[in-house]
């Protein structure tokens, strides 16, 4: 299947282009749609209980309604002590459209059922988006993992009602050399061939290490292998854009020093619909950090989300109703006070005149 995404340096370079060209096309449309579409989007962001008071400006938002959800694991913390219910009308009060599951207990506040897990969700205006789960776990046959329990994952995604169900696992079951990769896409084939059978989308979430270069061929970037090798019809991308700029960071070179850049939009840019998911989170740059930044909260860092988003809604054929932004801190200081400033700063991003 490698010849699914050749190397093509034209159309890269193309790519390229357009994107410093800016989203002129996009930003006019907004213009002329005019205040009412800012007005309405603001008065919709405070009928969820907040009222976005800064970076309101002219201009269409950024950030597609009813589109931001985030990854429940920011918030374990709180979903272990207080449990769903409070977690959940606290999100409704922040502004968000939906969640991602990272697992379905919740500690000292009780059992609860995925049913009542699902009308919990319904309840608070929340559409529950996708979950992760472990990819395989070899030493236990009897782990809640893809590999040991398909059947069992997917019947739990299928009563949620999830439309994707995914892993955080990086694709390193058989090692980091190209063979090995080749393999793990064959494991990722089968559950998604799996899960669209119940209507699901399987996806992978990355984390910086996926851009690393195979320790047999030096030259390849196994996440292009994992893209090459995987059935796009059957295996959907989950990209986390701050691991993803860490990967640029400390993946731009290959071993032997050999430059070798990348821009994580570009591979969204250039299959579109194989990213329905992201994970939105944010850092302060720093070079001397192992990845290159520090984690923080969304809009305190220095990744520029404006350009990031507005280049895939706007460039891409569904760009405003195919893609989910979910939010994500892994060691929040606060997460509720994350997961508020998170919304707040995304919902405030608005298209200008002239980006």
């Amino acid at each position: 299947m490698t010849s699914r995404t050749p190397k093509d340096s034209e159309l890269a370079r193309r790519l390229s282009r357009r994107n410093v060209l800016g989203v002129a096309a996009g930003a006019t449309a907004a213009t002329l749609l005019g205040a009412a579409t800012a007005q309405a989007a603001g008065t919709t962001s405070q009928g969820h209980g907040q009222g976005h008071g800064h970076g309101h400006g002219k201009g269409r938002a950024v950030l597609p309604p009813g589109r931001l959800g985030i990854q429940l694991y920011s918030l374990r913390d709180k979903v272990s002590t207080l449990g769903f219910a409070p977690v959940f009308a606290e999100l409704e009060n922040y502004g968000y459209d939906e969640i991602e599951f990272a697992g379905y207990t919740q500690g000292s506040a009780g059992a609860i059922t995925l049913a009542q897990l699902r009308k919990l969700a319904k309840d608070h205006g929340l559409n529950p988006i996708g979950s992760h789960v472990g990819y395989y776990d070899d030493n236990n046959p009897g782990a809640y993992t893809f590999a040991q329990n398909l059947t069992k994952v997917l019947d739990d995604a299928e009563a949620l009602g999830l439309k994707h169900i995914g892993t955080a696992s990086g694709p390193f079951r058989y090692g980091s050399t190209v063979d090995g990769w080749k393999r793990a896409a064959e494991d990722f084939n089968t559950y998604g061939a799996a899960a669209r059978k119940r209507g699901m989308k399987f996806y992978q979430h990355n984390h910086a290490e996926e851009f690393s270069f195979a320790t047999d061929k030096p030259g390849v970037r196994l996440y292009d292998v994992l893209l090459a090798e995987t059935d796009p019809d059957l295996v959907y991308l989950e990209m986390d854009i701050y691991w993803a700029f860490c990967a640029q960071f400390r993946f731009g070179k290959k071993a032997d020093g050999t430059p070798a850049p990348f821009n994580p939009v570009d591979y969204v840019l250039r299959q579109p619909d194989r990213y329905p998911l992201f994970h939105v989170k944010d850092g302060t740059r720093d070079d001397s950090a192992r990845d290159g930044y520090d984690m923080t909260d969304v809009g305190d860092g220095d990744i520029d989300y404006k350009t990031f988003l507005s280049r895939v809604t706007e460039r891409t054929h569904r760009g405003r109703t195919y893609h989910h932004w979910q939010t994500e801190h892994d060691n929040p200081v606060e997460s509720f006070a994350f997961a508020r400033k998170s919304s707040e700063h995304l919902h405030s991003l608005r298209e200008r005149c002239g980006d």
